[in-house]
């Protein structure tokens, strides 16, 4: 890079952690300021927010790996996570069910459903400290990311890189909550946007792709190996079942059954929720309303990222042409950075970059944080904890997650490594017992701990012990086996307190399995709920294509397939009118139950009237 390019780097750094040093006073409040901003944020910086989080350059550099390597079908390889196809599920129906809870973490939510006795105890206690294992293996892998993306880009040392981006995040992260990271986002959101946009431009003008060109795979090990390609098979979107890859992508050669299995994975990831920053969101969110209008928001804006790795993809073709084929797929992004965009412009690109990098990192910071200052120390260590005790407490937790974090980033070769082991591995574990609770009234307490414990110890024996199952083995293998604990625990244990289940119920009003505890509520509040259940139902049939197409359509505008690209545009186009008629305009209608209550300080449920939509 040249002088202007780390001058403008600089500059924005410093605007960054500035700005986040500023909101200090406002995040530092209380514990409700720190992690949920008060739940006073407008649904649009949640959502822009929320983008930013999504769009981090780990995930962008393994994005862009596999358009590279495999062309325009490799977009169906992150349906396993790039993707974040869970947020059509939390945009129709999963957002607003948790957001009805008012809870600060999914772990508190434990109490919700389960109760504060000694069953309820031990699902929020495993709760915490699974999504506090969880955060603290995505800060390893957004670290890893980061230094390998910075030093390429800088040419210094990877972990040089990675401490100094690491440091700068969690100052400000630390100093405001998350009042600091929704707005540093939000204006790092407009950078992101800008080198999305320069970058697509200059690719669909400047790089269209030749007839026939180079690119290259990772062998197995050590090692890689060039393929010839052409344009024609390069760009066809359309999976087959198979493909015949070489070496360590050799795993996707069983092509038609990954994809069944990552969009099996992501229905079943969809329904049960999630946790971490993706849900913080939507504990923070006003009302329902405004958790539909973040969800679709957010949406629209990561739509961006597709156009932008295939434009990054097209660029290291053109230099692979020109020059030397870029060997590695995961410094395909650094390396067209570094080599062919113009100075100034760079320095602008590469901010934006590692506001992406940032905004990921601090999202995941300031949630992870959460569990243990509201699940595990408030809760069963200090409950009588002030709350100046509980910010401390808030801040130091935060250093401590980020310096776990980093410590483990020797542990993996790649980052494609973790991102296999965290999304396939560690993310199974959690997976079965997150849908369960929803959907099936006698799940207790006792199911959702166990499941989680023989899904943890299943995720880490894999990584000990089975190092060469392949992700599909790997799911079904930690799956199984939480599964397994889920039955275990449930019917070893005794069935929760009706009263706790009719009170969950009335609060979230989920469909599913509900027997006798959907039946405790007037025959007019059954009505009202089975018509809203339907219609998200519905919904969710026409917002997963719809998200799908989102991304998919300019993806195919990006390498002039015009015919393709104008079939995708109707299908997108028809779409969004089915969700418009059976999903947003009904975001301002909630139904009013006669009497939804919280749980009283001993645990018992506390029902009382409510006309209050947004209750």
């Amino acid at each position: 890079m040249h002088t202007i390019d780390y001058i403008i780097i600089a500059v924005y750094i410093l605007a960054l952690v500035a700005l986040g040093l500023y909101l200090q006073k406002s995040g530092g409040k209380s514990i409700d300021s720190f992690f949920l901003g008060d739940r006073k944020m407008p649904w649009w910086a949640l959502g822009a927010s929320g983008m930013s989080s999504n769009f981090d350059v780990s995930g962008t550099m393994i994005i862009v790996a596999m358009i590279y390597a495999l062309g325009l079908k490799g977009f169906f390889i992150e349906l396993r996570g790039g993707i974040v196809l869970i947020m059509a599920f939390l945009m129709v129906f999963m957002g607003k069910w948790n957001r009805r809870a008012q809870v600060m973490t999914a772990a508190e939510w434990m109490e919700l459903r389960f109760g504060r006795d000694k069953a309820g105890n031990a699902a929020r206690l495993l709760s915490a400290a699974a999504n506090l294992l969880f955060a603290i293996t995505v800060v390893t892998y957004f670290a890893q990311g980061g230094g390998i993306f910075l030093g390429k880009i800088l040419g210094i040392d990877p972990d040089l890189a990675m401490i100094t981006i690491v440091g700068l995040a969690t100052l400000y992260t630390v100093a405001s909550g998350l009042y600091g990271v929704v707005y540093t986002d939000v204006v790092q959101g407009f950078l992101v946007l800008f080198a999305i946009l320069y970058t697509c431009y200059t690719a669909f003008f400047y790089y269209p792709l030749p007839d026939e060109f180079m690119v290259s795979v990772p062998l197995i090990g050590e090692g890689f190996q060039t393929l010839n390609v052409n344009y024609d098979s390069w760009t066809n979107i359309l999976p087959g079942w198979t493909m015949n890859l070489p070496g360590e992508y050799g795993q996707y050669n069983m092509f038609g059954i990954a994809i069944l299995f990552y969009l099996f994975k992501t229905t079943i990831e969809g329904s049960g929720g999630s946790g971490g920053y993706l849900i913080q969101r939507y504990y923070a969110a006003k009302s329902d309303r405004e958790a539909g209008l973040l969800s679709l928001f957010w949406i629209f804006l990561l739509a961006f990222r597709w156009p932008f790795v295939v434009a990054i993809a097209m660029m290291g073709i053109a230099w692979g042409a020109s020059n030397s084929v870029i060997q590695n797929p995961e410094e395909v992004l650094p390396s067209v950075l570094g080599t062919m965009i113009p100075a100034g412009i760079t320095g602008l690109i590469v901010a934006g970059l590692i506001a992406a990098a940032m905004s990921t990192f601090d999202s995941v910071v300031n949630s992870g944080a959460a569990y243990w200052v509201k699940d595990i120390y408030q809760r069963f260590i200090n409950p009588d904890a002030s709350e100046k005790m509980l910010v401390r407490h808030s801040r130091w937790s935060s250093v401590a997650i980020v310096v776990i974090g980093v410590l483990l980033t020797k542990q993996f070769e790649n980052i494609n490594d973790i991102w296999g082991w965290l999304t396939m591995g560690l993310g199974a574990g959690l997976i079965v017992p997150q849908v369960i609770r929803w959907y099936w009234w006698r799940f207790n307490g006792y199911g959702f701990a166990v499941g989680v414990i023989f899904g943890m110890i299943a995720a880490f024996a894999k990584l000990l012990f089975f190092p060469d199952l392949n992700e599909y083995e790997m799911f079904i293998f930690v799956a199984a086996i939480s599964l397994t604990g889920c039955l275990i625990g449930t019917y070893a244990t005794p069935q929760v307190d009706n009263r706790i289940l009719e009170n969950f119920y009335r609060v979230t009003r989920p469909f599913g399995f509900w027997g006798t505890i959907k039946h405790s509520l007037s025959a007019r509040n059954i009505e009202q709920v089975d018509a809203e259940n339907k219609r998200d139902i519905l919904s969710t049939f026409f917002a997963v294509p719809w998200m799908l197409l989102m991304c998919i359509t300019p993806m195919l505008f990006m390498v002039r397939l015009w015919s393709s690209f104008f079939v995708a545009l109707a299908l997108l186009a028809g779409l969004s009118v089915a969700l418009y008629f059976s999903w947003f305009r009904h975001l301002s209608t909630e139904v009013d139950l006669e009497g939804r209550g919280g749980l009283s300080p001993d645990g018992t449920p506390s029902f009382e009237e409510s006309t209050d939509t947004n209750a």
